[in-house]
């Protein structure tokens, strides 16, 4: 199964994610299918590639607690409503 999730970098406690797509079985840190995303918790800046991410869930990914909380913030899932509805 494909999870939209977090991948933690910089410095500790100065952390920073980015938001990827990998398999639910692979580490934390492991190889990404694809990066969609940065999330700066410290500093509350977030980059996302929408088209990316609505690709990716539409084709069944299932995103994190953490990750679903941060779409819909930034009103991902109305725009993913929108594009199905289109099509």
């Amino acid at each position: 199964m494909i999870k939209l999730r977090l991948k933690r970098f910089g410095k500790k406690r100065e952390a920073s994610y980015r938001i990827v797509a990998m398999n639910s079985d692979t580490r934390r840190d492991g190889r990404p299918l694809e990066e969609l995303g940065f999330y700066n918790p410290r500093t509350n800046e977030v980059r996302l590639n929408v088209e990316g991410i609505i690709k990716r869930l539409q084709t069944g990914a299932q995103p994190t607690d953490t990750v679903r909380s941060i779409l819909n913030k930034n009103n991902v899932f109305e725009q993913l409503a929108a594009a199905n509805s289109q099509s």
